[in-house]
Order: C-alpha cells, then sequence, then structure tokens
C-alpha cells in the first residue's frame, strides 16, 4: 500500500497521554472541544489489493508466522495492509495508507479496524515493507522519511518478494535510521523482538519461492498455524506408535519428529 506525505503534520499527535479519567465526549463538547476521531470513524479499507499473489502471501506467512509467539505474551498487535493514523492531518487531508506488515507491543491485544496512534498512544514498533516495481522508490524514500521523521519506528525492513536480494533493514539510533548488517546467511535481528527475519527457500501455499519468515536467535523459524497444527498432529501420532510398542528411532523416522523429543514422549 502507499503512505503519501502531506505539507502539514502534527507529529505531536500521537504522544497525546490519555488520563486515568478522561472527560466525557458530552463534557468536551460543552466546552467546544472536538475529540480526535476514533477508529470506528475513519476510513479503514480503500480496497486496493496486495501487488500480486506472492505479495500477499508473504504478508500473510509474515502475519502468521508471528501469531503463535504473540499467543505466548499478554500483549502485542500485528496487522497488515490496514491504515495507520499517526497525524490529524491524514484525515484533513485523506492520506489514508498504511504499511503491508507492522508490529507493535505494549499495547492490548485484540481487533483493530486500523491502527489509530492517538488512540493506542503509540505507532508501530516494527514496519515492513513489501518492494515492487511500482512502489520501491517510495519504500526507500518517502515512506522512509515518514517512519523515520514523523512516526519514529524503531525497526524499518524493506523485502522485494520477486528479488531476494532487494532487502534490508534499519534501527533507529538518535533520530536517524541506520542500517542493520545480515549475517552470512542474509538473516537480520530485530532487537525489537529479539527475532531473526530469515530469507526461506520453500514452497508456500502452492508457490515455491524465496520468503521471508520470523525466526528465533538460535534460527529455529516460528511455525505457521498450519504448520503448528501438523506438528501437534505428529506429536500425537508419534505418541501412538509408541504405545503400541514401536522403538523410539522408528518413530521418528516415521513421523519426522526428532529423535530427543520422541524420546520425552
Amino acid at each position: 500500500m502507499h503512505l503519501i506525505e502531506s505539507d502539514r503534520y502534527d507529529p505531536n499527535t500521537c504522544d497525546i497521554k490519555q488520563t486515568p479519567m478522561p472527560p466525557s465526549p458530552s463534557e468536551l463538547a460543552a466546552l467546544g472541544v472536538t475529540l480526535p476521531p476514533t477508529q470506528a470513524e475513519l476510513p479503514y479499507d480503500d480496497g486496493e489489493p496486495m501487488e500480486s499473489q506472492r505479495h500477499q502471501l508473504q504478508m500473510e506467512l509474515l502475519i502468521d508466522g508471528l501469531g503463535s509467539w504473540l499467543e505466548a505474551r499478554e500483549d502485542g498487535f500485528v496487522g497488515g495492509n490496514m491504515f495507520v493514523y499517526y497525524s490529524l492531518a491524514q484525515v484533513r487531508n485523506r492520506d489514508f495508507k498504511g504499511p503491508d506488515v507492522f508490529v507493535a507491543l505494549g499495547v492490548p491485544k485484540g481487533e483493530r479496524r486500523s491502527w489509530v496512534c492517538w488512540e493506542e498512544g503509540k505507532t508501530p514498533d516494527i514496519v515492513i515493507e513489501l518492494l515492487s516495481a511500482s512502489t520501491l522508490k517510495v519504500d526507500k524514500g518517502e515512506k522512509k522519511r515518514i517512519y523515520q521523521d514523523r512516526m519514529h519506528v524503531p525497526e524499518y525492513f524493506w523485502y522485494d518478494p520477486f528479488n531476494p536480494d532487494d532487502w534490508a533493514g534499519f534501527q533507529l539510533r538518535g533520530g536517524t535510521y541506520q542500517e542493520i548488517s545480515a549475517d552470512g546467511q542474509q538473516r537480520r535481528v530485530s532487537e525489537t523482538l529479539g527475532l531473526l527475519l530469515v530469507p526461506v527457500v520453500e514452497e508456500y501455499k502452492g508457490v515455491a519461492a524465496t520468503w521471508l519468515r520470523w525466526a528465533t536467535l538460535d534460527g529455529t523459524l516460528l511455525p505457521t498455524t498450519a504448520e503448528q497444527a501438523e506438528h501437534t498432529k505428529a506429536i500425537q501420532i508419534a505418541r501412538n506408535l509408541l504405545g503400541m510398542g514401536m522403538e523410539p528411532a522408528a518413530v521418528a523416522q516415521a513421523t519426522g519428529l526428532p529423535l530427543a523429543q520422541v524420546a520425552l514422549l
């Protein structure tokens, strides 16, 4: 999706602090104060599809792959292809576009129509843009400046699903993005999450490509919902086979589970 910078911004909008017991809308209206719009009042869908099927799948993979990791936390949100509002100028100028993928920690879990900074009390912690021929100049230029200067997003990554060599990451240090170096396997660390972003050659939903995935710092990929279900099924099968008297080594070979894991069942 595209994010267009306006000539008029209110960079302090996202620094608004909510009081423990804010005045009611009627009390504020009596004082002539108009509240900023909420996500229920703001546009949340522009009807624009992702650039391609591969872009759509890559977005889903990044969001789905972080699902199980977030489930173990008491807070956090991951979204994609949805609007992010960080300035009332966007509402005035109808700049209703947002990142392809973003992650925010320290916020309540739950569904959002869009990400409204003055409701959430913060901007996203991580943004990932999926490059294409029509967006790469904006993603590497204008959007990068907005994420750095206006939204102050701690980490920004971009990745081209059709050109895996064109991928980079940046961390905000002293108000300026500094590039995150890749290791010998082209993996980059997200210090915010304590996770890796890893290019992996595999097939996902019938499409063979190099996909960007989340992994723990030791390189273990975070499973998707489907992979987690398959793993759970394999464990149950392993338990059944062990209960029938099959040797652990044979069970490991039959199920594809590590022998060390089978030995613990």
